[in-house]
């Protein structure tokens, strides 16, 4: 049986705690696909297409990934791709009752697809992207948190002129 994943998020920016998440998945599915959304409540610092390469430069060793950009509703997305499985990752606690929300909207506007939580690994749990552009934006060294090449387009982004 052939299992694929799709992970979705703002990725602003794709950070280490994303690709552990990535990296693990695609360890359990035949098949990842990381869902940069265009769309987003956010101001996002990067935009998708920006966002989509970050992430694919990050991932470019794991081979049965694939990272795309996208509007719309995930369950869409789902649809088009069929996945088996939507992915969330859960930082800590206070991330479950939105993801709970979530995942039980996605199953009434797609009742055949599954939402699976993950965590990331325990040195990665107190990463967030908006702690990670915080830090780069006031000239902090954000190396341990994100790619080195997301790095250095932070340093691009954020610099002082």
């Amino acid at each position: 049986m052939n299992r694929s994943a799709v992970y979705p998020g703002t990725f602003d920016p794709f950070t280490r705690g994303h690709e552990d998440i990535v990296r693990r998945a695609a360890g359990i599915f035949d098949r990842v696909v990381v869902a940069v959304a265009a769309h987003t409540t956010k101001t996002p610092a990067f935009s998708v297409d920006e966002r989509v390469e970050l992430a694919r430069g990050t991932l470019s060793g794991v081979t049965n990934i694939e990272v795309v950009g996208y509007t719309g509703l995930t369950v869409e997305l789902a649809r088009a791709r069929a996945p088996s499985v939507i992915v969330r990752g859960l930082r800590a606690v206070s991330d479950f009752e939105f993801e709970f929300q979530l995942a039980n909207m996605s199953r009434h506007l797609l009742a055949d697809i599954e939402t699976v939580f993950m965590v990331p690994t325990e040195k990665f749990t107190f990463i967030s992207s908006t702690l990670v552009r915080e830090i780069a934006s006031l000239g902090g060294d954000v190396s341990s948190f994100v790619h080195p090449s997301v790095e250095a387009a932070l340093k691009r982004r954020y610099r002082k002129s």
